[in-house]
């Protein structure tokens, strides 16, 4: 126990492995399908979490406008489901058949030409990675090369996300429009639906969540880290030392979004619809709350953080329904004002502090009996005498025994 103490009070790796415990073995042990799918749901939120982490946290970025990358991740493993779901079989009622229904219903009477690609699933995972890491290195670019930054910044990604939730809501022919896209059934055949999908799903999604965690870690002890940290905190001095800031800020925006389409494509798998109300700046700013509440400067704090918002949500809108957007708003003003770090400042100034004060209350000590022992034996061999062993003696004896 004494050793395990230590462990988690010095090992940096101790968060993500108590994280590793309860998303792999207690969950999926102390939960029905429904409730795991539902955190399998709090974990594609999680993948925002991890890349604010990065931008906000390391970065010094603060954007607003997340869900437009975790909505375009989203929609692109979509448009894979709807049109498997849509073959001219299942569509025979239709005007149309072999089209998604939404576009049926807007009177469209062929496939646009820009759906064909998502037929294909490497189409749609290419897709769902590149489009929102492009769209990010348009905006970033078009930006950090101008120094736009903080408070500018982020109204400017707020802005980018009205834009895109009112394109998707007034193209509804070609979207879904504000009901989004809807049934999604299968992926190459494979029924999502059933309990033995969910949990497949649930821990692909975990794995994955896992594995964005060790590259965003790895990118934190490198080079690259440092230099994130400095022109978080000194921007000016970090570029008159010659280096290319805005190329920085570009890059991690674009980790960012491309962390976030990864969440959003996993979001549209585990919960089988796709809709623009994940895209706007409501959703966005919640986000940001999720990295807040756990930490914006710990990886696995965003996590935690994430499950425990998403959780009081759920738990408060079944018990309070009528008060739970009141206890959500106490929730986050009094963890903000209580914990200004989060949970991973909460473990860092008390709990890691404790675990590594215990550990020194309990310092190895040798028994008594050897060291009697070994006394004897030193004597005996500086004398050329024969010495018999001493017996231990008792509490205040040893120094005249010795002697």
């Amino acid at each position: 126990m004494t050793k395990l103490r230590h462990w988690l009070g010095t090992s940096d790796l101790a968060g993500i492995a108590l994280l590793a415990l309860l998303v792999f073995v207690v969950m999926p042990l102390s939960t029905d399908i429904f409730r795991l799918n539902l955190i399998g749901k709090y974990l594609t939120y999680a993948f925002v979490a991890v890349g604010l982490v990065m931008l906000w946290g390391y970065g010094g970025i603060l954007s607003l406008g997340q869900g437009v990358f975790f909505g375009l991740g989203g929609y692109c493993m979509a448009m894979f489901l709807k049109l498997e779901a849509s073959d001219p079989i299942s569509t025979k009622i239709q005007s149309t058949p072999g089209i998604p229904d939404f576009m049926d219903w807007n009177q469209i009477t062929a496939l646009p030409t820009w759906w064909e690609p998502f037929r294909h699933l490497p189409f749609a995972i290419l897709a769902l990675l590149v489009i929102p890491t492009l769209l990010a290195f348009i905006v970033g670019f078009a930006m950090f090369k101008r120094r736009v930054g903080g408070v500018y910044f982020a109204i400017i990604t707020q802005a980018v996300a009205l834009i895109l939730t009112v394109l998707i809501i007034g193209q509804q022919g070609y979207t879904g429009g504000v009901n989004g896209m809807t049934d999604l059934k299968t992926m190459l055949g494979w029924d999502i639906r059933t309990d033995s999908a969910r949990y497949i799903l649930y821990f692909v999604n975990a794995i994955l969540l896992f594995a964005a965690i060790f590259a965003c870690r790895a990118i934190q002890k490198s080079k690259l880290g440092t230099l994130m940290l400095a022109m978080r905190d000194k921007e000016d001095r970090v570029r008159f030392s010659g280096y290319d800031v805005a190329n920085f800020k570009v890059f991690v925006f674009c980790l960012a979004a491309m962390l976030c389409g990864i969440g959003g494509a996993m979001f549209s798998l585990q919960v089988g619809f796709m809709s623009p109300s994940f895209v706007g700046i409501v959703p966005s700013i919640e986000m940001v709350i999720f990295a807040a509440v756990g930490g914006r400067m710990s990886l696995v704090g965003a996590v935690f953080g994430t499950l425990l918002v998403n959780f009081g949500k759920t738990y408060f809108s079944e018990s309070f329904p009528q008060l739970w957007l009141f206890l959500m708003a106490a929730l986050f003003i009094g963890v903000v004002m209580a914990f200004p770090n989060g949970l991973a400042g909460l473990f860092e100034d008390y709990v890691k502090p404790w675990l590594l004060r215990t550990r020194a209350k309990q310092p190895d000590v040798p028994p008594a009996e050897p060291v009697v022992e070994e006394t004897t034996r030193s004597v005996a061999s500086r004398t050329g005498d024969s010495v018999e062993p001493l017996p231990a003696p008792t509490a205040g004896r040893l120094g005249p025994a010795v002697a």
